[in-house]
């Protein structure tokens, strides 16, 4: 009698451990999990950089084509004009920050030159002073922007901006300069100075 009661104890013992596997599952999956998300980490930038040069090589072709007529354009129409509104004294000052506008978008060195109704640019002063025939063969390689004086502009060939700085000098001398300084601007007129007299010379002259 005393064996019965404990062959249903063995059963249940039995039966125990068949709950066991139940648990042994769970730690499986979690060290599989681990090595995924581990695996699209590096594939993930691989996509992005065979990407980047197809669109590159797409945005390439686009901006070539609009170019071309972009470029045509303005050497058929009249030069723009821009007036920078400066006093006297500080049209030289605006000349040169539109000269590093003008160079910070792309424009080259030698693709502008400033003009000077009163005093003479400290650049063209001082290049002076080792005699013309250098000032002037700096000019003619036109590798840099160069500057000169209303009165020496005539012999400055054409760029595709000129910047004129109204400085200074007399009335005449900016009439003389402006007109002078448009027919030498292939692209774009930039004009530092009083609004009003500048309004008034290109009115009459250009």
């Amino acid at each position: 009698m005393p064996l019965i009661p404990e062959e249903p104890q063995i059963h249940e013992s039995a039966q125990g451990p068949r709950t066991a596997p139940t648990p042994r599952p769970v730690p499986g999956p979690r060290p599989v999990a681990h090595p995924r998300p581990g695996r699209p980490g590096p594939l993930r930038p691989a996509p992005p950089v065979q990407r980047t040069p197809h669109d590159v090589a797409v945005a390439k072709p686009a901006p070539s084509g609009p170019a071309a007529p972009a470029a045509s354009t303005p050497t058929s129409a009249t030069p723009q004009i821009q007036l920078i509104p400066a006093s006297a004294e500080g049209a030289l000052d605006a000349a040169e920050e539109a000269v590093d506008l003008l160079l910070e978008s792309g424009r080259a060195p030698g693709e502008v030159l400033v003009i000077t109704t009163g005093d003479q640019h400290p650049w063209a002063a001082h290049e002076l002073s080792f005699g013309e025939a250098a000032y002037w063969a700096q000019h003619d390689a036109g590798d840099d922007v160069f500057y000169a004086d209303a009165a020496a502009a005539s012999r400055a060939g054409s760029r595709p901006v000129v910047v004129v700085a109204v400085n200074g000098g007399s009335s005449a001398v900016a009439a003389d300069a402006l007109p002078l300084a448009h027919a030498r601007a292939g692209a774009l007129l930039i004009v530092c100075g009083d609004p009003q007299q500048i309004n008034s010379v290109l009115g009459a002259g250009v």
